[in-house]
């Protein structure tokens, strides 16, 4: 079968879950097309949607919580929702003849925009393509639920029950977990890990990451964190940032065998292996791919709305504990590596929570369909 595989890159998330479908549906003997539907929009209408998404949120958080929250509460049918819908509709048109052109046999779609304007289309007959959803974080807004769809893959049974409430008709709903790519359905040995970045498998080891991009401030992390008793090992991850690449240089220069700096990686299943504890922002695929690992998390600075949702769903099954500031961090990290039990019942419940086959289930109820 030919599987279409829409996402939309504002925040690289739904662009890895969709990539991790593709790749799942190539192992299962299926063709596979990923699609950005922002390469087929105007392009004010990118800057704004993409754009305007990651100043937000990287900028001004609080902004952001309340905009997401208050269309979390936003009727279906109050004009606001109305004329977004309009403006969203109008920008894809290209989508609908691209469909044409693809001619797939089954869709999944990774995030809610290409998943109203399918919706949309199977509601007024114009469309008969099976259609299924992924929610790429361990909770639901309101922008993701439509009527008219296939079906829905979620990443637990609250999502499932939070996704029916919403309304979606008759739409069937899964809880396959978050896709993520197969090299995390087992950890990699961790000694030849460590050795391939200069660690010692030996020593307690805390991963710090900012994501692709590299944000979060990790220098003011990591410095924070050498402040930690009993000789851990940090590694920090820099994503494509070089700045911040060479600012954790020059931080490592002054502590030797305690600092080790990385860059992007495509194999960042092998940098997690090494590690004990994840320093990172909790976004839907960080905390899938940690979870898969057994990895547990010291979540940092959740966006308001979707990742603090992530980070309650952690918090509640003892996956994970959370910091409001730096001393909080600094306290949280100290606590765990002197209780080396709890970080290991923590580690426990992580390995519970792993959906690691989550994108051969989803290719299986998208290609059955």
């Amino acid at each position: 079968m030919h599987v279409l595989v829409l996402s939309v890159s504002a925040g690289a998330g739904h662009v890895r879950a969709a990539e991790a479908v593709c790749r799942a549906a190539e192992r299962a003997g299926h063709r596979a097309t990923h699609l950005d539907i922002m390469e087929l929009v105007p392009r004010l209408f990118r800057k704004v949607y993409c754009d305007s998404y990651l100043s937000l949120v990287n900028r001004h958080p609080a902004l952001w919580g309340y905009l997401y929250h208050a269309s979390d509460r936003a009727k279906p049918d109050s004009t606001m929702t109305k004329v977004r819908q309009a403006v969203e509709k109008l920008n894809t048109r290209a989508l609908v003849k691209r469909l044409k052109d693809l001619a797939p046999d089954t869709v999944v779609c990774t995030h809610f925009l290409p998943a109203q304007v399918l919706a949309g289309l199977r509601r007024a007959g114009d469309c008969t393509l099976p259609t299924w959803v992924v929610v790429t974080d361990y909770d639901v807004h309101a922008l993701w639920a439509h009527q008219g769809l296939s079906g829905y893959c979620v990443a637990d049974e609250e999502v499932a029950w939070r996704i029916r409430e919403r309304g979606i008709g008759d739409a069937r709903v899964e809880v396959t977990g978050i896709p993520i790519m197969a090299a995390f359905s087992a950890r990699p040995e961790r000694a030849a890990c460590a050795r391939e970045s200069g660690l010692d498998p030996a020593r307690t080891t805390l991963l710090l990451m900012g994501g692709g991009g590299g944000v979060g401030g990790l220098d003011q992390v990591a410095e924070r964190l050498l402040r930690l008793p009993g000789d851990p090992q940090l590694m920090a991850c820099a994503g494509r940032n070089a700045a911040l690449l060479e600012r954790l240089r020059r931080l490592a220069a002054g502590a030797p065998g305690r600092l080790f700096p990385l860059g992007f990686t495509d194999h960042p299943e092998r940098m997690m292996a090494c590690a004990d504890l994840v320093v990172s922002k909790p976004g839907g695929l960080t905390t899938a791919e940690c979870l898969a690992l057994g990895l547990p998390m010291l979540v940092v600075s959740p966006i308001p709305g979707q990742e603090e949702r992530n980070a309650d769903y952690l918090l509640e099954h003892g996956a994970a504990l959370k910091a409001h500031d730096a001393a909080g961090l600094e306290y949280r990290a100290r606590s765990l590596i002197a209780a080396p039990e709890r970080l290991a019942a923590m580690a426990a419940a992580a390995a519970r929570l792993g959906r690691p086959r989550a994108a051969d289930q989803v290719v299986a109820l998208a290609t059955a369909t």
